[in-house]
């Protein structure tokens, strides 16, 4: 058997048949119009025409790449100086007596260990999105499940996939459902004891399969099971930074509506810092710095790539007419069955369309006004599209920060899909369900 393909070599395919694509999906566009209120560009509904236009080139395609990758630059500086940040936190010592703190004191209660892991990345998920800031934490989580036995699949997905599920079931995911209500002109926040419900539901679910799969999957302990180390005076000063500035950036996000660049502004000061506290100089300091940038730059290219297959669909002008040929039939069936058709439509469209966010502004305008014409509340329409759309966020190969975690992990993505396909299929089972429910009582 041939050795299957890298993330690189998978995204560079996927932009190759993307470009393919623009050669046999007819071209097409909605109308769209600036909304006065939030000066926000929006879909007009039932517009949708075909027109020609020219294909990209190959050049085009080519260009797409640098494109994406310049497009994805608050993400990718994140990314970087985040993973500087804790590479620097690294040399200090101060992670590998903390850990090593840790593990003494979870010697025994391994799945205890497992257990807070996935529960904490849960509550991230479902409070702030987190999902892209996991990356550069991935070292170092692969690092303490070794010393704990679990292999890399087991701490992924408690890590990453665990944010991905509470995005999905998340009452208030503000690049999500909050942002899909205001497009649909839903109240904000309405409906959240319903999702509370399934979101339970889902933690429960997963956390289950993820602890079942742990103990059936373990590995040989990490040879650095540690010598007894007390933590340092400086160890414990940069532990304690380390945890207000993730405190603090919690708050800009949900209070302060930050973005990528305050984040970045917050680690690149802790990393300096920290660095500057473990009497380390300003040279080399920065020196290690740098270092972690390289560790990082593998996660960045895969992110910016991923987005270049989007700008070609969009350059090509075949989103729109993907989305009309997907959500058009849904007018001919009930609106039970329309319903769950609509949440398995977003999943498909969610593999050009990566951005969730990008993907409740596009689709939005249009699906709101089909739903009323099919007897469908609004409510429940942002329910399919969260369902169908984050949930995908585990196993879309165009999704730049699952396969940047991925490559981080050495994980080959057809191994990560014989892990991540039984419990999504469940979940999205148990999504199915919530909104036939919803259907059935009339969900506002």
């Amino acid at each position: 058997m041939k050795k299957f393909p890298n993330a690189f070599v998978i995204i560079l395919s996927v932009i190759l048949f993307a470009w393919i694509l623009t050669f046999i999906i007819p071209k097409g566009n909605y109308q769209r119009e600036i909304n006065t209120e939030n000066n926000r560009t929006i879909v007009v509904p039932n517009s949708y025409e075909q027109r020609n236009a020219p294909h990209l080139s190959a050049f085009d395609a080519l260009l797409a790449i640098p494109k994406g990758i310049a497009g994805r630059a608050d993400l990718i500086v994140l990314i970087l100086l985040l993973g500087g940040c804790f590479y620097v936190i690294e040399k200090t010592g101060a992670l590998n007596q903390g850990l090593n703190q840790l593990i003494l004191a979870l010697k025994g209660r391994e799945v205890f260990a497992l257990a807070i892991i996935t529960l904490l990345f849960l509550t991230a998920g479902f409070t702030i999105a987190l999902q892209e800031e996991a990356i550069a934490m991935t070292p170092i989580l692969l690092l303490f499940g070794r010393t704990l036995g679990y292999n890399t699949s087991t701490i992924i997905g408690a890590s990453y996939g665990s944010a991905v599920v509470g995005a999905a079931f998340s009452p208030f995911n503000p690049f999500g459902v909050l942002l899909a209500q205001k497009e649909a002109e839903v109240e904000l926040l309405s409906g959240t004891e319903f999702r509370l419900v399934f979101l339970l539901i889902a933690a429960i679910v997963w956390t289950m399969y993820i602890l079942r799969y742990a103990s059936k999957h373990r590995v040989e302990k990490s040879a650095l099971e540690l010598e007894v180390i007390k933590l340092t005076t400086r160890s414990k000063i940069i532990l304690t930074l380390l945890a207000l500035t993730f405190g603090l950036v919690t708050y800009g996000l949900i209070v302060l509506e930050w973005g990528f660049n305050e984040m970045s502004a917050c680690f690149f000061g802790l990393g300096i810092l920290s660095g500057l506290i473990a009497h380390f100089g300003f040279n080399k300091t920065t020196e290690i710095y740098v270092d972690g940038f390289r560790e990082m730059v593998f996660a960045c290219v895969i992110i910016g790539l991923a987005n270049s297959i989007s700008i070609i669909l969009s350059e090509g002008s075949i989103v729109d007419t993907i989305i009309y040929g997907l959500f058009s039939p849904l007018k001919n069936v009930s609106p039970s069955v329309s319903a769950i058709l609509m949440m398995f439509s977003h999943s498909i469209l969610h593999f050009p369309i990566p951005s969730y966010s990008g993907q409740a502004i596009l689709t939005m305008p249009i699906l709101t006004p089909l739903a009323d014409l099919i007897g469908l509340s609004r409510q429940v329409c942002v329910l399919a599209y969260q369902y169908g759309t984050i949930m995908m966020d585990v196993i879309v190969p165009t999704n730049g920060a699952l396969m940047a975690v991925l490559a981080l992990g050495g994980i080959k993505y057809n191994n990560w899909i014989k892990f991540i396909i039984k419990p999504t299929v469940i979940l999205l089972v148990i999504a199915a369900i919530a909104i036939l429910i919803a259907v059935q009582i009339g969900y506002e």
